[in-house]
């Protein structure tokens, strides 16, 4: 049955278009269709009780976008049920490589909720303008007071969690000039172990950051600014119960700065040109694990330059952009055992051989307004990657399982797409089609004795890779008035020359109690498709009711099941917002997972469903805005796991919040 809704819905039409997208109100523009998480303090716009709770919360509630969840920190986010070696993530436009060979470190971890304003969500070959990729892009915007405000104003912000007790502090700074603003924030987070819904102690799941944002920007003439910007995020002490190790020490530099002119003719519209650097740090260690076979450190080391230039135009009934990109990268992994034995030697390997990642790439977008109903959204671009492996030791280390392998491979990527939108009225129907490809990723490719606690097994990367293609399908019907919005999606994906780990004979892992070692291959295809429903509906003024269901199957060419599928999910929220006042209430679950993995360690995550509460109340005096906001998620103390659960560790169990955001605004006096 499911199998047929999904069908049904995918058959119902093509598109990649957004969660925030209403219908048009100007058809003589044509308008670029994306997909928008906003991310506010603001109670009635936003989908998330807990106004201060991580990113993580904030991308779950998006219906393409899975967590994988391996404690209570730094969930690894995939797009449409692909890994995130098949996605680009960035922020602000930057690429950022993670330097944990484990996952621990994506690159949504290093910003927070308090300096974001938006993730913008591309599906598919749409999201190529940053990288190659199969499965779309995630760009984490943040927020931005801008020029000509004249106000200054600052916000501090203060959130308790009682489960795992996190303590939140933090404020934010914005001063705006016509000429220049400035914006500060910065956050403090600190958490103990969580509890289950049994009410047990989930041992190592604790962690503490900090995290500061700055950003300033020069307006040099009526057309023209520059802007530079900063983050630097220090994350400490953190606990993964799913995983053998933890983390000591989770360190991002984040650096950028851009030029942007405006209104450069009557054709072209705006020109932005971005540089920028990042410098990753992450050390993975066990010394607070009591009992372990042989103490391991693996630190890792992921170093980024880059820029890119983007030109927006309109002529006609077209509306289009250029973005060109380059970028290098640096990833160093390394690890050193520690017998437990004095006696005994300390043993190292290179687990990322010091490779050397030099990318750039060519980006063109086009929006054509056939007619005032029917929009044609185009694209296309090409990409130049090499691969070079630095360390002399490295390579000589996989040429004992690829003797004839280079250290230098060159590789050209392409993609192109077209997407076809009709929208009488109220409705609005799209249907598109596109391919993409991707080079493998750096574990992929290089990785060497990489373990994986999910199946067990020490896994080998595979120079002689080729790159996986891509043909994807994904449509859209909407339907939206005063009451009423509806929308099915369905997106298709058939990937060519599958990266895959696979069971090689004869090799003898490096992990005490692994049990065997798996070496990246390619598998003729894979199929993977996705589903969801979303609808709303206003009962009365200020009382609305909203509903979703997703649904996720991955399969290879012989019928293997695809790990980390969601299975048929749902979700019912409740919401009353009134003058000052606003509450919700919500029920998410799913059923059982029927479709898993034994091949790569799954077990079926059985059903659930857990009830939350929240409310809020905002009120000002005299020049001070006070916003409270408290409730509880897991209201009934449900103990559940779900399919993206790492190792299927329990969720959290009951959990009361409470946050408290103190504003105040002070206009400034213009200068003559």
């Amino acid at each position: 049955m499911k199998q047929l809704v999904c069908c049904a819905l995918l058959l119902s039409g093509l598109s990649s278009t957004g969660q925030t997208v209403s219908a048009q109100k100007d058809s003589t523009k044509v308008q670029e269709l994306t997909e928008v998480i906003v991310i506010s303090r603001q109670a009635s716009r936003n989908k998330n009780s807990n106004l201060l709770s991580t990113l993580d919360q904030y991308l779950s509630s998006h219906e393409q976008v899975d967590l994988i969840k391996r404690g209570a920190y730094a969930w690894e986010p995939m797009l449409n049920g692909l890994s995130s070696e098949r996605s680009v993530i960035t922020i602000d436009g930057m690429r950022i490589y993670g330097a944990c060979t484990d996952k621990m470190d994506p690159v949504s971890s290093y910003v927070e909720t308090t300096n974001l304003s938006r993730a913008d969500v591309k599906n598919g070959q749409a999201g190529n303008a940053h990288g190659a990729s199969i499965g779309g892009s995630l760009d984490l915007v943040r927020k931005k007071s801008g020029f000509g405000n004249n106000r200054f104003s600052t916000h501090l912000f203060s959130g308790f969690e009682f489960n795992n007790r996190q303590r939140m502090l933090g404020t934010d700074l914005q001063y705006s000039r016509s000429r220049w603003y400035t914006d500060l924030d910065f956050t403090i987070r600190k958490a103990g172990n969580y509890r289950d819904g049994k009410n047990q102690e989930i041992s190592y799941s604790q962690f503490s950051k900090f995290n500061l944002s700055a950003a300033t920007g020069y307006k040099l003439n009526e057309h023209a600014q520059v802007e530079a910007s900063v983050i630097y995020d220090d994350a400490r002490d953190i606990g993964y119960p799913a995983l053998p190790m933890d983390v000591s020490s989770a360190k991002a530099v984040i650096a950028s700065l851009a030029y942007t002119r405006h209104h450069l003719s009557n054709t072209w519209q705006e020109w932005e040109t971005k540089i920028y650097h990042n410098k990753v740090t992450h050390v993975m260690d066990d010394t607070k694990r009591p009992v372990v076979p042989i103490r391991m450190d693996m630190p890792g080391w992921s170093t980024t330059t880059g820029m890119y230039s983007r030109i927006e135009g309109e002529s006609s009934s077209h509306q289009f952009k250029l973005t060109a990109s380059a970028h290098h990268n640096r990833s160093l992994a390394e690890m050193t055992m520690y017998p437990n034995d004095p006696n005994e030697k300390e043993m190292f390997m290179l687990t990322w051989p010091d490779v050397h990642t030099w990318y750039a790439g060519l980006f063109a977008e086009d929006n054509f307004q056939l007619h005032r109903k029917w929009t044609l959204n185009s694209s296309a671009g090409v990409a130049f990657q090499q691969n070079q492996l630095k360390d002399e030791a490295g390579v000589k280390t996989l040429q004992i399982f690829y003797p004839d392998m280079q250290s230098v491979k060159n590789r050209l990527l392409k993609n192109f797409g077209s997407s076809l939108q009709y929208q009488p009225g109220s409705w609005r129907f799209s249907m598109g089609a596109s391919y993409s490809e991707r080079a493998p990723g750096v574990s992929e490719g290089y990785g060497f004795y990489l373990f994986n606690s999910f199946d067990r097994f020490d896994y080998i990367g595979n120079p002689g890779l080729k790159n996986e293609q891509s043909i994807s399908l994904n449509g859209t019907i909407a339907f939206a008035n005063d009451r009423l919005s509806l929308k099915g999606q369905g997106n298709w994906f058939h990937i060519r020359r599958y990266i895959v780990g696979m069971p090689a004979s004869g090799l003898i892992p490096m992990t005490i109690g692994a049990s065997g070692i798996k070496i990246y291959e390619q598998v003729p295809f894979a199929t993977i498709y996705s589903a969801s429903l979303n609808a709303s509906y206003g009962i009365v003024s200020g009382l609305s009711v909203s509903a979703k269901a997703i649904y996720r199957r991955g399969f290879t060419n012989e019928q293997l099941d695809l790990p980390m599928m969601q299975p048929l999910s749902y979700g019912v929220r409740l919401q009353y917002a009134s003058n000052a006042f606003s509450a919700e209430a919500s029920m998410d679950g799913a059923v059982k997972q029927s479709k898993f993995s034994p091949l790569f360690g799954e077990t079926a995550a059985p059903a659930y469903t857990i009830a939350s509460l929240g409310a809020g109340y905002q009120f000002k005096w005299k020049k001070n805005t006070f916003q409270v906001r408290g409730g509880v998620d897991n209201l009934f103390n449900r103990y559940y796991t779900t399919f993206a659960d790492w190792n299927r560790i329990p969720r959290m169990g009951r959990n009361l919040f409470l946050n408290l955001i103190i504003g105040f605004s002070e206009p400034l006096k213009a200068r003559l």
